[in-house]
Order: structure tokens, then sequence, then C-alpha cells
């Protein structure tokens, strides 16, 4: 690629990024009144999802479902009205998946952000990281560095629609990472981190300057189900649906759950242990374009997301005490098991007994 052309498109991002940071304005003192047992539990289940988009794949999988409050003011009163959203997960030893539905119109506007809807989600990585305030270090544009910010970091995927393809990948792709930073310049979901709402970059980049060891470790796809075109689109088909068409919009991602970053800028997830997870949505009510620091969240703290081992997923797999069946066919293999060990004692000490041969006297023979 033409050197100023990348300039341009980096130029492009920051100012989006530096958009997105000063429009973040609170009034009044925060409150949260968070729900301690809300959480999200990504169970072990290998070969199941497809990231395409479709809800097919995650039919038996169980749900966590959340009220979309806003995030700046979490009052019942503002809630999303359209419904609330579904969080699961899963994971395959490898890579974790997520999988968002949202009860909304559907809405597009090819090229406006603003016009469409949009997801994000967000994880503490550094030990002082906050949810409020996106990681809460208080320095300000001009002084947050990996230094003066160190432990506030939380890692961040955002999707924006507007030049989305309904069932195409998007995220990490060779020619971002190949220049060693989250971007997408295809789809715009984006791999960023964050100290706050004013210290927010895409991985390898910063106020200190830019690192060429970072990637976009994220994979991800939308589909709306009003859409009933399954053979796939392509650009030309925009605006894919009508306006206002009602449905649920479904959002899917993958990321592997350790990354190879070096920067202190991705989280990374342990089987059998415990993070802490946030998801916004913003989506152009009433037709009215959506602002940056106007997203709704499932929660107005941390949400637990737990990484099930494969044993835990076995011992939770059948509520209600579990399947008599599967515990007849348990004793059965038990019993089986133990007349076969019988059988192999007896059939070994035949073979082994000594035999008493008699003894003929030579003038008998």
């Amino acid at each position: 690629m033409h050197p100023a052309l990348l300039s341009l498109l980096l130029i492009t991002a920051f100012a989006h990024l530096i958009q997105f940071g000063s429009s973040h304005q609170e009034s009044g003192t925060w409150t949260c009144d968070s729900e301690s047992d809300t959480r999200v539990a990504a169970g072990f289940n290998p070969g199941l999802v497809t990231v395409d988009g479709h809800s097919d794949d995650w039919t038996d999988v169980d749900g966590f479902e959340f009220p979309l409050r806003p995030a700046l003011d979490p009052d019942a009163d503002k809630e999303y009205k359209a419904g609330k959203m579904t969080v699961k997960a899963l994971h395959d030893g490898r890579d974790v998946f997520f999988f968002l539905e949202v009860d909304g119109d559907y809405a597009y506007s090819k090229g406006d952000n603003t016009k469409c809807a949009s997801v994000s989600l967000m994880f503490q990585v550094g030990a002082d990281a906050t949810y409020h305030s996106m990681g809460g270090c208080k320095e300000g544009t001009d002084s947050c560095t990996n230094k003066t910010c160190k432990g506030h970091e939380v890692d961040i995927m955002h999707f924006s629609l507007g030049n989305a393809i309904p069932g195409r990948l998007y995220g990490g792709n060779p020619i971002d990472n190949g220049d060693g930073n989250g971007g997408d310049r295809f789809g715009h979901l984006v791999d960023l981190y964050a100290w706050n709402p004013h210290c927010r970059y895409l991985d390898g980049m910063g106020p200190s300057g830019n690192d060429s060891s970072a990637q976009n470790n994220w994979k991800g796809s939308w589909w709306h189900s009003s859409l009933d075109v399954h053979s796939g689109f392509i650009q030309d088909d925009s605006p894919y649906g009508s306006d206002g068409q009602k449905g649920k919009y479904y959002f899917e991602f993958s990321r592997p759950l350790r990354t190879m970053d070096r920067l202190q800028q991705d989280a990374q997830f342990t089987i059998g242990g415990s993070s802490k997870m946030a998801v916004a949505f913003w989506y152009p009510v009433d037709g009215q374009p959506w602002h940056k620091s106007g997203h709704y969240s499932i929660n107005c703290d941390w949400i637990p997301l737990e990484i099930l081992s494969g044993s835990s997923k076995l011992a939770t797999s059948a509520p209600g005490g579990g399947d008599s069946g599967g515990g007849v066919a348990s004793a059965f293999a038990l019993l089986f098991s133990v007349i076969s060990i019988c059988l192999s004692v007896f059939v070994a000490y035949t073979v082994a007994r000594p035999r008493s041969i008699p003894f003929t006297p030579m003038e008998n023979l």
C-alpha cells in the first residue's frame, strides 16, 4: 500500500478514537446498583461453532439474559425498550466464542456507523482497571502513558456495522496485522485497549509511539433475523434488507484464549479461571443516530466470565440430578468390568497352574 494512503487511514482511525473519547461526558455523581449474582459461563464444547453470524449453532447453549441500560446513567426507567440482550459463551480449549442476541428493528445505512447497530466487549487487564470510566485512570490525554496509567488497562473489541456485510467474517486480517496494529480497515471490527475513555487506542498504537508486534486477535460476524438470503450477500446488495423490519440482531465473535501480546493490551483467559467482562450496545433509537457515549450496557459493573474446564462441563451438563438412563449404563459398565477382571484372573490361573503327571514304570511301557 502507498505510504500516503496508509497514513491517511491511520489518521482517520485516530480521529475516530479521539472523537469517541472526547464525547464521553458524564453529569452528576456515578451510582451503581449491580446485581452481584450475574455472570457468564463459557462451557467446553469443541467443534460446535462456525463464526458466521447465524444463531443455529447456539440453540442448545445456555444463555444469560440482561437488561440494557444507559452506560452513563444506568436507570431502569431509561432501559432499552425493544428487549433484553442474551449473552452466550463457550470455548474449545483453544479459542473462546461469544454470541450476542438482541431485539431491534433492522436499521442499516452504508458507511454511517451511527445509523447502524454496534457492539463492544470489554475485559479487565490491569488489576486496578475499573468498569466505570473504562479502566479508571485519572490521567488526561496529555499525560496518560503505559507508566502513568499502569494497572488500569482494559481490552476492548468494537464492531461497527456501517461497512460490514451480514454473514461475512471481519476482524484480524493479514494487511492490518502486517502493519502491527489492531485495526480492521474492511469492517471496523477492531482490537483496542484503553486506560480511560480519553486514552483509547488501537493495539500497537499509543501516546509513546507505535509497536509493530501487535495484531487484531478477534474474528466476528453479524446477522439480522429478518434477512432471508442465506446464500450470502456482497457489497452491491447493500442495504441487504428493508429498514424497520422486526427481528433480532445476532453478533458472533471468537478469539484465542491466550494471545502473543507483550504490551499489556490483551486480556488472557485461563481454562478453569475467571475474568471480568462488560458488553455495550449502540442502536439508532427512533431512527436517530447514536452518539459515542450513548451506549447501553448489560450491567453497571464488571460481569464475571468463567471459562469452565471439561470436567466442570460434564459435572453440570445434567440439571436436576442427572440422567437416570446414564446412571444405569454406568452401573452396567462397572458390573461388566468386574466380571471381565474375574474371568481374566481365572484364565491366568488355569494356564499357569502346575500340572501333575503320573509316574509310569519302564517295565509297564
